[in-house]
């Protein structure tokens, strides 16, 4: 097993770090948040999602978000639609690429999506097609692969499975989630090995939440098998509303840290991604669960 060279890192802080959060997030600070974001060199931002306001408030204003976007070169603007609705609002904001999400626990897909996992996977293959025609690219998340908060334990064959009806119907790129943070090295070693055997490296990111610590372990053992792309979010914010006690995913700055100390490139300037970090914590008036914010806080170097 050999260490990846350069890792693509994906933020998911302005739409999974911000759902699940009380509050509400005025657009114009979102916009600076995002282009401090971009000015740090991160190449992929999940602005927000299309989603039903009654939903989730916290990104009610999507469509406003979408139309003031400074959009830069070579970044992807992305957004995560839950249906045929979210997918027009979409395509009529421009979003450079369109990320759908799908549960392989039946149960969490229910409170989640509102439909069991036949139709969710049917209205995703629909959406992919259409998003072919007006040149999009696509990502899907699975969501719940390592253990759900309804269920339990998740049968890896039906996650390939699943996995695998999205590449056969053309999506991009897809997400394995641990929604809840419940992974183990040794289950994402075992996952991976399964995995890796049915689809590509480079169709495959990771998604990882820090519910019990582990999320920094779970990355590390992915880039042992060549994984390259991982979902993050700046300060470590986020979590699910259908999946209680997830706490944050891991965060963008940890991430980085140890990938440079790993000699792998990420393109990201440490100290100005400290600064949309501080940004949005100053702006929610909240303190970050990152492990290097504090480190961040107490000297003018990181180490």
């Amino acid at each position: 097993m050999k260490l990846p060279q350069s890792v693509i890192l994906r933020e998911v802080g302005p739409r999974d770090g911000l759902q699940n959060e009380k509050q509400f997030v005025p657009t114009e600070k979102k916009l600076e948040w995002i282009d401090l974001l971009v000015e740090s060199g991160l190449s992929y931002i999940e602005v927000s999602s299309f989603v039903r306001p009654d939903w989730i408030p916290q990104l009610s204003d999507s469509v406003d978000l979408f139309t003031k976007l400074n959009k830069k070169d070579g970044v992807t603007y992305a957004a995560l639609v839950p249906n045929k609705r979210g997918l027009i609002s979409a395509f009529e904001a421009d979003a450079d690429e369109i990320n759908f999400f799908v549960s392989a626990s039946e149960t969490h897909n229910l409170k989640n999506k509102n439909a069991n996992i036949e139709h969710s996977m049917n209205e995703i293959r629909s959406m992919i097609t259409e998003c072919k025609q007006h040149k999009k690219t696509t990502r899907a998340y699975i969501s719940t692969v390592f253990g759900c908060p309804y269920e339990g334990n998740i049968n890896t064959v039906q996650v390939i499975k699943m996995a695998n009806q999205l590449v056969e119907c053309g999506v991009d790129e897809i997400s394995f989630g641990d929604t809840i943070g419940i992974a183990t090295p040794y289950q994402v070693n075992e996952f991976l090995e399964d995995l890796l055997k049915e689809i590509s490296v480079d169709q495959i990111a990771m998604h990882f939440h820090d519910t019990y610590g582990r999320a920094m372990a779970n990355l590390y053992t992915s880039l042992l098998f060549g994984i390259e792309r991982f979902d993050s979010s700046t300060g470590g914010l986020g979590g699910c509303p259908y999946a209680p006690g997830a706490s944050g995913n891991v965060a963008t700055e940890d991430i980085v840290s140890l990938l440079h100390r790993l000699g792998i490139s990420t393109g990201v300037d440490e100290k100005k991604l400290h600064h949309a970090t501080n940004y949005i914590s100053e702006a929610m008036n909240l303190t970050p669960v990152s492990k290097l914010f504090s480190v961040w806080n107490g000297s003018k170097e990181s180490i």
